[in-house]
C-alpha cells in the first residue's frame, strides 16, 4: 500500500505526532511524507520528506497572533488552494508522482483536497479536529468561537472518510467514524524515566513573538534555574538557560524538570502529563489552546495565565502548587499510540476494499469532501 502521509507546518506539535506512528506505517506499506517547513525540518532526516507551502498564523508587533495579517497574508494561497490555482496543483502534481492509493492528513489542506480531488480514501488524523467532530468543554467566551473554528476546519479539511483526534483529555465524538485515542507519544518520551530536578523547562512554539519581556522577567524573577526552547537566544543569562532546538536534548530535560512553562499546545502538554511534570499553560491567542489549557486546570495538573500579561507573583503561586500538580499527573497519564495505529491499520484495509461515502452538505459547499 502506498501512503501520502501529509502534515501541517505550523509548529513542531504535528510532526512529533506522526513521528510516533510513522515507523509502524513503514514497516507495512510505502510512506511519503508531504509535510510544510517546521514539520519538514523535523521529519526529513529519518523519513522520505517532501515540504509543501504553510497556511498558518501571522504575528503583530506585539508579539500577538494578528487576524488581519493573517488573513492578508495567506489570502493569495487560500485563493488559490480553494480556486484549484497554480500553487495548488503544483503540490498536488508532487502527490500524484508517488502515486498513492490513501491519504492520512494531520490538519494539512493539501492533501485533503488532492484526495477529494483523485477520489482517494482519506484519514483525518490529528487533534485540532476535536473541536470540529467532537463535543468539546469550551469556556463559556469561546463556545462561538470554537463552533466557528471547528466549521473553518471542516471547511478546509471537509469529511474525512474515518477521523482519528488524539488527546490528552476525553471529549464524546459527534459522528460513528469518529474515533478519540489518547495522546500520541514519541518513543523517546515513552522511554524517558522521570526524575525530581530543580530546573523549569520553558516552551514556546514561535519565540521570536512570544518571549515577552513581561515572561523574561518574570523568569529571571523566580529565583530557579530556567532552561529555555524556542528562542534565538543561545547560552546562559543569569539563572535562564537559551539551548538550541534538540529533539533528545529536549525530552532529556523534560523529564529531569520540576515544572514545564509552555504555550499550550496538545501534543507537549501531553508528554509534560505523562513524564509527570506540571504544567503552567500560556495559551496563544486561539480556540484550540485555550481548550487544551482548560482542560490542563480541570484535571488539576497545572495552570493557565495570559501569554502577554504575566504578573511576577503568577509563576511564583504556580511553583508553591508544582508538588500538588505533580501528585494529581499518575491520574492522567495515557498513551494512545497502539489504539491509534491499530486503527490506522484497520480503516485502510477497510478503505481500500470499500467504495467512499458520499460527501456531507458542507464539504459540497466548499469543495473540501
Amino acid at each position: 500500500m502506498r501512503i501520502a502521509y501529509t502534515v501541517m507546518g505550523y509548529g513542531r506539535g504535528h510532526a512529533m505526532r506522526s513521528a510516533a506512528v510513522l515507523p509502524a506505517l513503514e514497516r507495512q506499506h510505502t510512506v511519503r511524507v508531504f509535510a510544510g517547513r517546521d514539520a519538514h525540518e523535523m521529519l526529513r532526516g529519518a523519513h522520505d520528506s517532501v515540504e509543501i507551502p504553510v497556511i498558518g498564523y501571522q504575528y503583530g508587533v506585539n508579539g500577538r497572533i494578528c487576524a488581519r495579517r493573517t488573513l492578508w497574508r495567506n489570502a493569495p494561497r487560500v485563493a488559490d488552494l480553494l480556486a484549484a490555482g497554480p500553487r495548488t496543483r503544483t503540490v498536488w502534481q508532487q502527490m500524484a508522482d508517488f502515486e498513492p492509493d490513501l491519504v492520512i492528513s494531520d490538519s494539512e489542506t493539501y492533501g485533503h483536497r488532492f484526495a477529494r480531488h483523485h477520489g482517494i480514501p482519506r484519514i483525518g488524523f490529528d487533534h485540532v479536529g476535536i473541536m470540529a467532530y467532537c463535543h468539546c468543554d469550551f469556556a463559556p467566551g469561546d463556545a462561538i468561537a470554537g463552533r466557528r473554528d471547528g466549521l473553518g476546519y471542516r471547511a478546509f479539511m471537509g469529511d474525512p472518510d474515518r477521523v482519528i483526534v488524539s488527546s490528552f483529555y476525553p471529549a464524546p465524538p459527534r459522528r460513528a467514524n469518529v474515533q478519540v485515542v489518547g495522546p500520541i507519544l514519541r518513543a523517546p518520551v515513552r522511554t524517558a524515566r522521570p526524575e525530581a530536578g530543580d530546573a523549569l523547562v520553558v516552551y514556546l512554539n514561535k519565540g521570536a513573538h512570544q518571549y515577552t519581556a513581561a515572561l523574561d522577567t518574570a523568569l529571571r524573577a523566580c529565583g530557579e534555574p530556567v532552561i529555555v526552547y524556542g528562542t534565538a537566544h543561545r547560552g546562559r543569562s543569569a539563572n535562564l538557560h537559551f539551548k538550541a532546538p534538540s529533539q533528545q536534548g529536549f525530552i532529556d530535560d523534560l523529564a529531569a524538570a520540576r515544572a514545564v512553562v509552555s504555550t499550550a499546545g496538545n501534543q507537549l502538554l501531553s508528554e509534560a502529563i505523562h513524564l509527570g511534570k506540571p504544567v503552567l499553560a500560556l495559551p496563544e491567542d486561539a480556540v484550540e489552546q485555550r481548550l487544551n489549557a482548560r482542560a490542563l486546570v480541570t484535571m488539576g495538573v497545572g495552570e493557565s495565565a495570559s501569554l502577554h500579561r504575566l504578573p511576577l507573583n503568577r509563576l511564583g503561586g504556580f511553583l508553591d502548587n508544582v508538588p500538588a500538580y505533580a501528585r494529581a499527573t499518575a491520574r492522567h497519564r495515557s498513551d494512545g499510540l497502539a489504539p491509534a495505529i491499530t486503527a490506522l491499520q484497520r480503516h485502510i484495509r477497510e478503505l481500500t476494499a470499500a467504495p467512499r461515502p458520499a460527501p456531507g452538505p458542507l464539504a459540497r459547499l466548499t469543495g473540501a469532501y
